[in-house]
């Protein structure tokens, strides 16, 4: 299965960056994909305040499907992926990602005009699904 590519095709229809990333996976570790989209949905845009990136969110609920109940396998996975998150992308905070606040109006018209909701988005969307393929099933 392609894993990334659904992410990112989810993404890209109706869904937030923590649901697509989320729900790619959630199938392959027993979890129905509506199920995982409901549980994704709080998580986007970094729980709509610009934390944490909703696709890392998303990447996590997935490895802790996997790996939760395996203390400390699931801080090591955590800290793996994070770390290979920001090494390969500069941050895994998402108002840091995408250069301004997006829990304010006015960060939102910034990443609307700029687009970035629909270009730079994907891409850690992209990311965050190929890290996770990469821990899953390595």
């Amino acid at each position: 299965m392609d894993y990334v590519g659904e992410a990112v095709e989810l993404f890209n229809g109706k869904y937030l960056c923590s649901q697509a990333v989320f729900a790619a996976f959630a199938e392959e570790l027993g979890l129905e994909k509506k199920q995982a989209l409901k549980i994704g949905a709080c998580f986007g845009s970094g729980m709509r305040k610009g934390e944490v990136c909703g696709a890392c969110s998303g990447a996590l609920m997935a490895l802790g499907l996997k790996f939760g109940d395996y203390k400390p396998k699931a801080d090591e996975v955590c800290d793996r992926f994070l770390d290979e998150f920001k090494t390969e992308n500069g941050s895994y905070i998402c108002n840091d990602l995408l250069g301004c606040d997006i829990s304010t109006k006015e960060g939102i018209e910034y990443a609307v005009e700029n687009n970035l909701f629909k270009e730079f988005c994907p891409k850690m969307v992209e990311s965050a699904a190929k890290i996770t393929e990469k821990i899953i099933f390595e």
